[in-house]
């Protein structure tokens, strides 16, 4: 089982390593690939040191599965060259992400809809992948119609030098700006480039990701996305209305059972999800769950993730295991 992984030297693509080795991900080669100035550096892939190539080489080894961690611009560039040699690729960009003829996947959510046919499999954003792990088994309990959702994104979402702008802003260092303002001490309502609605990128991917995992045009999701000095992972508060009527211990007992979620929700003992418990986990937490009193079938929730885990490395690297299984074996 030949992997490429484009992007190998990135913050999401250090973490795919860890994720295919602890997962036992079944490589028989890995050929980390990057661009032009980190060809030749050598990644660790269980105890090995392995040299990274250039995207062409790792191409013309023709892997039999790519996991593209790189830029949009990247990927629509050299997806398809893979997938001419019979390689799936499997991209955590955007850009796939809203092409009607491509798959977008959560496996937990909707893994049953991938075909043989698919050769090109987009990893959603890493705010939709937590929201839909929690919405989705209620939607097939209730049947979501509008969702009002809050984020509190972490800085590792920007990339490592945003990260390396926090520690610097924190010691009182003059350091490169990824940000427009200060990030340590204060919260920025941006993530990503503003667009003519006035939302931003990220909040319209929420918006459109959404419903195409959940396959229901009739659901509509309003987002506001923050930045906010952590690492940890990204929070969401989520204001969910449903077709359907729910009884608030069978929500519960929903969740308790759906597949990658893990229910703590016990406020009386301060027991609920924060960015620090989710660091270096798969799961995705769900806390605080109470009835909006306000409307009629309508739900609170607090949804945490770490977003280089299951916002992006786990979730790329299970799509990865699915191919795997159905078509690769």
């Amino acid at each position: 089982m030949k992997v490429a992984l484009v992007g190998a030297t990135g913050l999401v693509g250090s973490e795919m390593l860890k994720v295919l080795e602890e997962r036992n991900f079944p490589v028989t080669e890995l050929i980390p690939a990057a661009s032009e100035k980190s060809i030749g550096k050598k990644i660790t892939f269980k105890g090995q040191q392995i040299p990274v190539v250039s995207l062409q080489e790792a191409v013309e080894r023709k892997p039999d599965i790519a996991i593209f961690s790189a830029g949009g611009s990247v990927s629509l560039q050299w997806a398809p060259r893979f997938t001419a040699y019979g390689c799936r690729v499997v991209d955590n960009s955007s850009a796939w992400r809203m092409d009607p003829d491509k798959k977008l996947i959560v496996p937990e959510v909707n893994g049953h809809l991938l075909q043989s046919t698919d050769y090109i499999i987009a990893n959603p954003n890493c705010s939709t992948i937590q929201m839909v792990m929690v919405l989705g088994p209620l939607h097939q309990r209730y049947k979501v119609r509008r969702v009002v959702i809050s984020t509190y994104q972490s800085v590792t979402g920007t990339g490592a030098r945003a990260v390396a702008q926090l520690m610097a802003e924190r010691k009182g260092e003059s350091t490169e700006k990824i940000y427009p303002h200060p990030i340590d001490l204060n919260c920025i309502p941006q993530c990503d480039v503003f667009l003519d609605n006035g939302y931003t990128k990220e909040e319209m991917k929420l918006t459109h990701e959404t419903v195409k995992i959940l396959s229901d045009p009739e659901i509509k999701v309003t987002a506001t996305a923050v930045r906010i000095p952590v690492i940890g992972g990204h929070s969401e508060s989520v204001n969910a209305t449903f077709k359907h009527a729910f009884d608030l211990d069978e929500v519960k007992d929903i969740l308790s059972s759906a597949p990658g979620v893990r229910l703590l929700d016990n406020p009386s003992k301060f027991e609920y999800p924060m960015p620090l418990l989710s660091k270096g986990k798969d799961d995705v937490f769900v806390g605080r769950i109470r009835r909006d009193f306000t409307l009629d079938n309508t739900l609170n929730l607090w949804i945490v993730a770490d977003n280089l885990r299951k916002g992006a490395a786990t979730n790329a690297i299970q799509i990865a295991e699915l191919l795997v299984k159905k078509f690769l074996m």
